[in-house]
């Protein structure tokens, strides 16, 4: 495929106070959340002068992969666009629309099959080539997703080992990913068992890195950040309650392998929440980094936007578990006009 542009495709955050509310309306349209429920999550922005970390990031990961792609010699202009806030997935396609571009390739910055990671990001997708009028004049393709892409899992494997080697023994390693309606984890793949894909790749992922991190430290694999009405089963142990039920353990690496950058989620949730709830069962607990902009994990989408560009045969695409490579997406918009139909 001759694509032309790539899109790097994320949730967004608010950058000041003003924002965190509407930002917060925008997260949960159409689900009827007043501002009073709203103000509950609020907090965690306004701790943070109401700034999520997320944009910036973004920022840095674009200007990263921008240097990437000029050090390999690929002439493919990069642009960012967000489901919730600004700069929206609109603005980017009339901007890419207005430069000249036609086939566009989308990486989203969520690594897991589910309906939030990629479902809603196909739908989003739509809606802004319906908003915007340019469903006839651009394509969309959305790059695969990559939880054992060796560029992602590789950063994980670095901050196990390093983390180990820094906490007292007896330690544990909880590997902690977003927590989802175990309807919406059981649509993601039912084939897969319980859980669907979203628990299965994630299962599997913690076990790619302990294995080549080379520990035989027990593991597990844990959940955060659920929301919600509280009649609705989400999946569980949640990873403050899990912290209070270890026996024994001494030392805690908190690995937030559900994220590929420091979200709102993992600076409150778990650098706030988490760690004090280590401290008070007297537990030496740290949390790794996510990959962010670590040099293996750009050189890691660049080599998944390549595979793609270059039509690289599944048999040859790199792999950490059994599950992989996950199969590509279907494309969106002009000429082939597919809709969303993945979860």
């Amino acid at each position: 495929m001759n694509y032309d542009a790539i899109l790097l495709a994320s949730f967004g955050g608010p950058e000041g106070q003003d924002d965190v509310i509407p930002f917060l309306r925008n997260v949960t349209r159409g689900r009827g959340v007043p501002d009073e429920r709203l103000e509950e999550v609020a907090h965690h922005y306004r701790h943070f002068g109401g700034v999520s970390p997320i944009n910036q990031q973004n920022r840095e990961l674009k200007a990263a992969l921008e240097a990437e792609l000029s050090a390999r010699g690929v002439d493919l202009p990069v642009y960012w666009g967000n489901r919730n806030w600004g700069p929206y997935f609109a603005d980017a396609l009339r901007e890419l629309h207005a430069d000249g571009h036609r086939r566009v390739l989308a990486l989203v910055t969520s690594a897991y099959t589910s309906y939030s990671g990629v479902g809603q990001y196909l739908e989003d997708f739509d809606r802004a080539l319906d908003e915007t009028g340019l469903r006839d004049e651009l394509q969309i393709t959305r790059i695969r997703e990559y939880f054992d892409h060796p560029g992602f899992v590789m950063p994980f494997v670095e901050g196990v080992r390093e983390a180990l080697a820094t906490v007292p023994s007896p330690a544990h390693v909880m590997f902690v990913t977003h927590s989802i309606p175990t309807a919406a984890a059981e649509a993601s793949g039912p084939e897969f068992g319980e859980g669907g894909a979203y628990v299965a790749q994630h299962l599997a992922v913690a076990e790619a890195v302990m294995r080549l991190a080379e520990s035989d430290a027990p593991h597990s694999l844990v959940y955060q950040s659920r929301s919600g009405s509280p009649s609705v089963p989400w999946l569980e142990p949640d990873i403050n309650d899990a912290i209070a039920e270890l026996d024994g353990v001494k030392g805690l690496v908190i690995v937030p392998f559900g994220f590929v950058s420091d979200h709102m989620e993992v600076m409150w949730d778990l650098d706030n929440e988490a760690l004090e709830t280590a401290k008070e069962h007297g537990i030496d607990a740290v949390r790794i980094p996510t990959p962010g902009t670590h040099p293996a994990f750009v050189a890691g989408l660049v080599d998944l936007l390549l595979e793609r560009v270059n039509d690289i045969p599944p048999a040859e695409r790199p792999h950490l578990t059994d599950l992989g490579p996950w199969p590509d997406g279907e494309p969106q918009g002009a000429e082939l006009g597919s809709r969303a139909s993945r979860v």
